[in-house]
């Protein structure tokens, strides 16, 4: 809450009359001087009615012990919407959408996260307004929760507490991203245009003729392009700003010779950017090595990048030499995306599959090392000096996302219904957005018994895919459509579009800025070192305190398997027995040409036990979803062999609010089928496993007591050992501890501090107890408990 407003004008004021008590107008009595005399006179007040809103605030600061004056009428709403209404700080306007607008936010600056009026000119302002109003002299004035209309307006209405800082700038731009002091980042902001094939985009049939191009690298190349100031393994994340790098800078790209020189210039310092290298090794033939997760020497998968100096008659080839997956999809297929510019401005044309003579393969090292694989393909570029981009899939970025939120902020409809909040700041300080999307109730009793889903994407940056299933989520049931009403009325939204903001932003694939998967780390004790799940989490123990969480999902993006389908969790309970298969089984139903129920897993693996999608279901979430959308396309029906558009994306959004009234609708017919054909398609596969093993069996009798999981197999999942462990920035530190002896709390020469530190080092060999010992004992230590916390964890790191 904002502080009391500082008041010079001393006055005695009257008290309101009680109730039943003859109704008398309120006086005042103020000093004056006349003729070389002071003397007291009394000025009416008119009479006003006591504000629900100030009542409730009055006992509310009261009780914190932030109001110490007394009680008073809130001050015209009009005149502070004056005071809002001028500030720029508070304007929301159309010209946010703009991306040219993105404005650098100054590294001083970066504290003030919320607007507290702290600048000399605001100051000045409201000066120069409370000249003008007598309220706002007014010593009943004790707080700066001030009366705005939402547009403008006048209209008497509160500004909502948890809505204190502005989420975008004072002039009209965006908060433009924060990257590492290390990253260098171009002067441009990029925009492609969103387009759908008018030709379903089929995928690639190898001819079996394809060459196998030999990797000879720099020593007999020429490198055209090369990343110097890149944070890898060993170092960590220490501190960001907008623009990243200070300085110059500089021109990476080879300069060119003259008009004829058609070296290709390549660029990737910009927004989801990544490419470390690129080595001419032939006229026409590039080798290009990819950038790793920041501060990893790991999770080389998600390219996207630039060139310039194209030649139209020509053929390109392109491999991508240090890619670490065994497996890939362009092994069955799949192409790359190119976008050319000038045929999204001629034609209107926006990002395409293209590529010939794809072949994904093993590059065999002699130097002992774990082996690399490849990609590579030819290309023809549709012009002459164009400018053009490559990428694994459809990018979508943070400044994406931000111009999507101001345009539903900037909405007078949708404002209503989706609040856009912050749920916290992430390593680098770029906000993470939390929406929150339901219909206004009319009784405190219907709000109550609105049940919850809450959605997430982005937890892995380089999975464009979940931002897409989102933004068609998003577009859905923020329309008025009448089923999307219906969902508003029904439910509380509760999603965070984009867990991962600083990964997307500088182009990691899997990690965020503490060099970890955060999709491992959901029972972090670490809040510092994970504020986008930590926060994520508490947000939602907290929805689970308030109402029934029906469903969580988390929006993926899979590199190995096409189509979409879901990861959940085996319920135990018989009362709900397959009950978690329902939503997924029916999804299969309402978009059999995208989503395969075949290819859904509920397995709970042990090194799953820190996913998002474990985690919320342990918390009591029985339908605990990942949602995997191939970056590849479909195998089914109408859609066999062809890629996924951006739309075909978006609509599988649209069915997950299409199911969602088909799993809670209270004719329950449809539920019951669904249930009768899951038991029936699980008797089935118990049959071929069996059979498999060539064993008989009666399922006549208690076939439902068979775990399931002893009958599905694990998911394809990335190993979790690859980046789980302690964020790199305390790996140093875990070492030292390593190296020194361990401390004894009987120690008399051991500050308090630090005797209070060791005892919960010992008690961390059993974290349950730990756990209930750190919660009784922290109270007064709030300083300590990040470093507490923090050496628990190197504890059970170090000894386990």
């Amino acid at each position: 809450m904002f502080p009391a407003l500082k008041t010079e004008v001393k006055q005695e004021v009257g008290t309101l009359p009680s109730p039943g008590a003859p109704q008398k107008s309120n006086t005042t009595r103020q000093k004056a001087y006349s003729g070389g005399t002071f003397f007291w006179q009394e000025i009416l007040i008119p009479k006003t009615l006591p504000d629900p809103y100030e009542d409730f605030m009055y006992h509310h600061l009261q009780y914190y012990g932030y109001f110490k004056g007394q009680r008073g009428s809130l001050p015209n709403s009009a005149t502070h919407q004056h005071v809002w209404k001028n500030n720029p700080r508070y304007l929301l306007n159309g010209s946010f959408g703009k991306r040219e607008d993105t404005r650098p936010d100054p590294l001083p600056k970066e504290k003030l996260l919320w607007p507290t009026c702290s600048s000399s000119a605001v100051h000045r302002q409201l000066e120069a307004v409370s000249r003008d109003s007598l309220m706002l002299r007014s010593p009943l004035l004790k707080s700066r929760q001030l009366l705005h209309g939402e547009f403008g307006e006048v209209n008497p209405c509160l500004q909502e507490p948890r809505g204190l800082f502005a989420f975008f700038s004072s002039s009209g731009s965006l908060q433009a991203p924060r990257w590492p002091i290390e990253c260098e980042v171009i002067k441009e902001n990029l925009h492609h245009i969103e387009w759908v094939p008018p030709q379903p985009e089929y995928f690639y049939q190898p001819t079996g003729n394809e060459k196998l191009p030999e990797i000879v690298g720099e020593e007999k190349g020429t490198v055209v392009f090369q990343l110097d100031s890149v944070p890898t393994e060993g170092s960590y994340f220490t501190s960001s700003r907008v623009g990243g790098k200070r300085g110059t800078i500089r021109e990476l790209a080879v300069t060119l010779q003259g008009p004829k020189d058609n070296t290709l210039l390549f660029e990737s310092r910009f927004e989801s950017g990544n490419l470390q290298k690129a080595v001419r090794v032939d006229t026409y033939e590039y080798e290009l090595t990819l950038r790793t997760d920041l501060y990893t020497n790991k999770h080389t998968q998600w390219f996207y990048f630039r060139v310039q100096n194209t030649r139209k008659d020509a053929t390109y080839r392109f491999t991508i030499v240090n890619l670490l997956k065994p497996k890939s999809l362009y092994t069955i297929g799949m192409k790359p995306l190119m976008y050319s510019q000038l045929d999204a401005k001629t034609h209107n044309i926006g990002w395409r599959r293209e590529g010939n003579e794809i072949r994904y393969f093993k590059n065999n090292r002699d130097d002992g090392q774990p082996p690399f694989y490849c990609l590579t393909w030819t290309v023809r570029f549709p012009h002459d000096q164009d400018t053009c981009f490559f990428a694994h899939f459809y990018p979508y970025t943070y400044t994406d996302l931000q111009c999507y939120l101001v345009s539903v902020a900037n909405n007078p409809v949708q404002s209503q219904f989706c609040k856009l909040r912050t749920l916290c700041r992430s390593l680098a300080g770029n906000t993470v957005y939390l929406l929150t999307i339901t219909n206004p109730s009319r009784t405190p009793q219907e709000a109550a018994a609105k049940k919850a889903v809450v959605l997430s994407a982005r937890v892995h940056p380089g999975e464009s895919n979940g931002s897409w299933v989102m933004k068609g989520f998003l577009d859905f049931i923020l329309s008025n459509s009448p089923d999307a009403q219906l969902l508003r009325d029904l439910f509380v939204f509760k999603v965070v579009p984009m867990l991962n903001p600083d990964g997307v932003i500088v182009g990691n694939y899997r990690c965020s800025l503490a060099g970890r998967d955060l999709n491992r780390h959901y029972k972090t004790m670490l809040k510092e070192s994970f504020p986008c799940i930590w926060h994520t989490r508490n947000m939602i123990k907290r929805l689970l305190e308030e109402r029934e969480v029906l469903m969580y999902c988390d929006f993926h993006g899979h590199s190995r398997k096409n189509n979409i389908f879901l990861y959940g969790c085996n319920n135990s309970d018989r009362k709900y027995w397959l009950h978690e298969r329902v939503f997924p089984f029916m999804l299969s139903k309402n978009a059999p040409d995208k989503f395969s129920f075949h290819s859904c897993n509920f397995k709970v693996q042990k090194c799953k036990e820190g996913t998002g999608r474990v985690v919320m279901w342990r918390m009591g979430i029985l339908n605990s979803y990942t949602m995997e959308s191939t970056f590849g396309g479909s195998t089914l029906g109408n859609k066999r062999d062809t890629h996924f558009t951006i739309e075909d994306l978006k609509s599988l959004g649209y069915h997950v609010c299409d199911t969602l009234l088909d799993f809670c609708d209270p004719d329950r017919t449809k539920f019951m089928q669904c249930l009768t054909e899951l038991k029936e398609l699980l008797q089935q596969e118990i049959r071929k496993k069996f059979n498999e093993h060539g064993q008989d069996m009666d399922l006549e009798g208690s076939w439902s007591d068979i775990s399931l999981s002893d009958i599905e197999s694990s998911t394809s999942g990335s190993d979790s050992s690859l980046s789980d462990g302690l964020p790199v920035h305390l790996l140093n530190i875990a070492e030292k501890v390593r190296l020194h002896r361990p401390f004894h709390s009987g120690s008399s020469s051991l500050p308090e501090s630090m005797s209070l530190l060791v005892r919960l080092v010992e008690f961390s060999k059993y974290p349950k107890i730990c756990r209930k010992y750190s919660n009784s004992i922290l109270t007064g230590y709030p300083a300590l408990e990040s470093l507490i916390l923090s050496f628990i964890t190197f504890h059970l790191f170090i000894y386990s």
